[in-house]
C-alpha cells in the first residue's frame, strides 16, 4: 500500500486511533505529517493539508460534540462585540468534563436544563460546533456579567437593537428562561435604551 492510499481512507480530521484502525503505521502517520500531507491539530488529532476550518474550533469540536460557543465569543462571531477574546469562550452542559485541548479554551458549565435554549450549530470544516444565538448570548453576557463586565452586555444589547428585525419581546421570552435576575436586568437596560 501506497503512503497517501492510508491517507485515502480516512476523514479531513481524524485521531490517531482512527489513523491506527484505518492500517496506518506511526512510521507512516508522522511520515506524512513531516512531508505535509496532514497537520496537526492537537495530540493526537489531525487533519489533511489544506482542509478547511478554524483549527481551534476543530479541536474542540472534535474533543467535545457538546461544545457551543458563549460570552465573548459568541457576541464577536454575532458582530455584537468589537472585542476579540483572548480565548475561546466554550460552554458544555453542567457535570461534564472539559476536555484538555491545545486551543486557547475557557470552559464555562451551563445548567442542562437551559443549555440547549438558543443554541445553533456552526459548521467547522467537515465538522460542526454549537453556537448560541444573539438573544442567548445577551441572555448571558447580562446574567453572568461578573465575568466580563456590564458594559460588554450593554453595548451587544445596543447593537442588537439596532439591527433591523430585533425584537425586545422575544428577548424577554429567552430571559424569562434564566430567571428574575436576568430578565429584570435586561429589562432596565432595554427601558433605558428605548
Amino acid at each position: 500500500m501506497r503512503l497517501t492510499d492510508s491517507l485515502a481512507l480516512l476523514p479531513d480530521v481524524f485521531t490517531y486511533s482512527d489513523a491506527r484502525r484505518s492500517g496506518m503505521s506511526d512510521r507512516r502517520l508522522y511520515g506524512l505529517r513531516d512531508s505535509g500531507e496532514i497537520e496537526s491539530l492537537g495530540r493526537g488529532l489531525f487533519r489533511r493539508a489544506g482542509a478547511q476550518g478554524d483549527p481551534d474550533l476543530i479541536e474542540i469540536a472534535r474533543r467535545a460534540p457538546e461544545a457551543t460557543l458563549c460570552l465573548g465569543t459568541a457576541l464577536a462571531r454575532h458582530n455584537l462585540s468589537d472585542e476579540i477574546p483572548p480565548v475561546i469562550d466554550v460552554a458544555l452542559p453542567r457535570g461534564r468534563r472539559s476536555p484538555a485541548t491545545t486551543a486557547p479554551a475557557r470552559w464555562h458549565r451551563f445548567d442542562v436544563d437551559t443549555f440547549p435554549i438558543g443554541r445553533d450549530v456552526l459548521p467547522v470544516g467537515d465538522l460542526a460546533i454549537g453556537i448560541y444565538g444573539p438573544e442567548r448570548s445577551i441572555c448571558d453576557a447580562f446574567r453572568l456579567r461578573h465575568l466580563e463586565g456590564s458594559e460588554q452586555a450593554i453595548d451587544a444589547l445596543k447593537r442588537w437593537i439596532r439591527r433591523s428585525g430585533s425584537q425586545p419581546s422575544s428577548l424577554l421570552r429567552m430571559a424569562h428562561h434564566f430567571g428574575p435576575r436576568a430578565e429584570s436586568s435586561i429589562r432596565e437596560a432595554l427601558l433605558v435604551l428605548l
